[in-house]
């Protein structure tokens, strides 16, 4: 599972997501990829759910994922009183905004990538969409 090899602080405030991605929110590396249409946070497990999806949906495309999760998201234990302070850490998270772009493909043609990532979409907790490299 993705997570930062070390953090300045062990734990984070929520924060609020606010307007759209203004850096990558288009396709560098690929030839497609995988755009978020709204905000949310992604959990590390999901990011690599999405990669194993894809790389057995398209086991001979080179995939580039786009996000890191650098957020921790902690949570109290059950049956715990009020209080107490803040739990531990359970988590990481990826804050994306609309328009970042999650994941990208190439060496593929365009429907065996519609195929890899309508896999992926389907494990993600935000509506995404596949945009394609633009030709200058």
């Amino acid at each position: 599972m993705m997570m930062p090899k070390r953090t300045k602080f062990r734990k984070q405030q929520r924060g609020m997501i606010r307007g759209v991605a203004t850096s990558c929110n288009q396709v560098e590396f690929g030839d497609f990829g995988l755009q978020s249409l709204e905000p949310g946070w992604i959990a590390a497990k999901t990011i690599e759910a999405g990669r194993v999806a894809c790389s057995r949906a398209a086991p001979e495309a080179k995939l580039w994922i786009r996000v890191f999760p650098h957020k921790p998201v902690s949570k109290k234990p059950a049956e715990t009183r009020m209080g107490v302070g803040k739990g531990d850490v359970d988590h990481w998270t990826v804050v994306v905004k609309p328009g970042t772009v999650l994941f990208e493909m190439g060496g593929v043609p365009e429907h065996v990538a519609k195929k890899a990532f309508a896999r992926i979409a389907h494990k993600m907790p935000v509506k995404v969409r596949m945009i394609s490299k633009r030709s200058v």
